[in-house]
């Protein structure tokens, strides 16, 4: 029992320094965004490991994340006791959040309309404000950000936050599953390789293009997510939003000569719309087809119903000929 119990603690242990590991990475990614300060960037992914990890592992892996988060404030210079409390927000966000996800019934595949409204509306925009409420706090009381920045610091830390959700986390939900068919067609892993070349092109034009011309991302967006649901749509949100962060950071294109605001809102609004209509389109889509397989496979059990009726009454028919031949006298 002893060595049970060893190698049950081992792996909770290794566990939870994986997902330490994976929140770290995460951030570092998310520092390499130089738009803001170092401890506030447009999108922060760890926070997308984050939630993934306590869906899938539970919440027992709550430590990891903390020690993550403890380790990357502490590398961009905030003291022990700013970084714990931030880690602490950190920590609380993501596990609110996976919370409040079970509490209605949220199915990892995000392929009902229901999922993918509580991954955008709980699992982001409400759970983050734990977190950007603690972060923003600690912050201004560290003297790292003057008062009266409270109120824009609250929404860039709660923005980056909601949207390392709605864009991190439907890309690991997919990769948890992704497995090599058998059997691909070309015509169909051709479409896949041109869904995501064609969105990284129109995103690096539309950003260096001086037109205004972001918008026509969003073709290759409900191409993806009508064709291939989630595992399309959620690849395709990602590429489309690293492209135009890498692009604010440079002020080219729709950023060129605007304010930090400017280009924050800009940013934010392109990102959170791209994600928040590949998400729900990806769902719609799926609930669609799940709807259509369902009556085929009541059409098929219906059919099959009527066929058995229809033998038992041959059946019947044939033994009362039968009987009636038996019960007639002969003459």
């Amino acid at each position: 029992m002893s060595g049970l119990t060893a190698r049950r603690l081992s792996v909770v242990a290794f566990t939870i320094l994986a997902v330490a590991f994976a929140y770290y990475v995460g951030a570092w990614l998310g520092l390499r965004d130089e738009l803001l300060s170092r401890q506030l960037t447009p999108l922060w992914p760890a926070t997308g490991v984050a939630l993934v990890a306590i869906l899938l592992l539970g919440n027992r892996v709550w430590p990891g994340i903390a020690v993550g988060s403890l380790l990357v404030h502490l590398s961009v210079g905030l003291t022990v006791p700013a970084a714990a409390a931030i880690a602490v927000g950190s920590t609380l966000a993501p596990l609110c959040a996976a919370y409040l996800l079970r509490r209605v019934g949220f199915r990892l595949e995000c392929d009902r309309l229901r999922d993918a409204l509580a991954l955008v509306f709980l699992g982001a925009f409400a759970s983050m404000t734990v977190t950007a409420t603690i972060t923003t706090g600690v912050l201004v009381a560290a003297h790292v950000l003057p008062p009266h920045d409270w109120w824009i610091t609250w929404l860039v830390s709660w923005s980056s936050n909601a949207m390392g959700v709605v864009v991190v986390a439907p890309v690991l939900l997919v990769a948890r599953k992704l497995r090599l068919p058998a059997k691909v067609s070309a015509r169909r892993a051709l479409e896949a390789g041109l869904l995501i070349g064609g969105t990284f092109a129109i995103a690096a034009v539309g950003t260096v293009s001086p037109f205004d011309v972001l918008f026509l991302v969003f073709p290759f967006l409900f191409w993806a997510a009508w064709r291939f649901q989630l595992a399309g749509a959620a690849p395709c949100v990602l590429v489309s939003a690293l492209v135009v962060i890498l692009a604010a950071e440079d002020g080219t294109g729709p950023f060129a000569g605007d304010s930090l605001l400017a280009k924050m809102v800009t940013l934010q609004a392109f990102v959170g719309s791209a994600a928040l209509t590949a998400l729900l389109l990806a769902a719609m889509v799926a609930e669609r087809n799940h709807t259509y397989a369902e009556i085929e496979q009541a059409c098929y059990r219906l059919a099959d119903v009527m066929s058995l009726r229809d033998r038992a009454a041959r059946h019947a028919k044939s033994w009362h000929g039968s009987a009636q031949d038996r019960r007639t006298p002969e003459r």
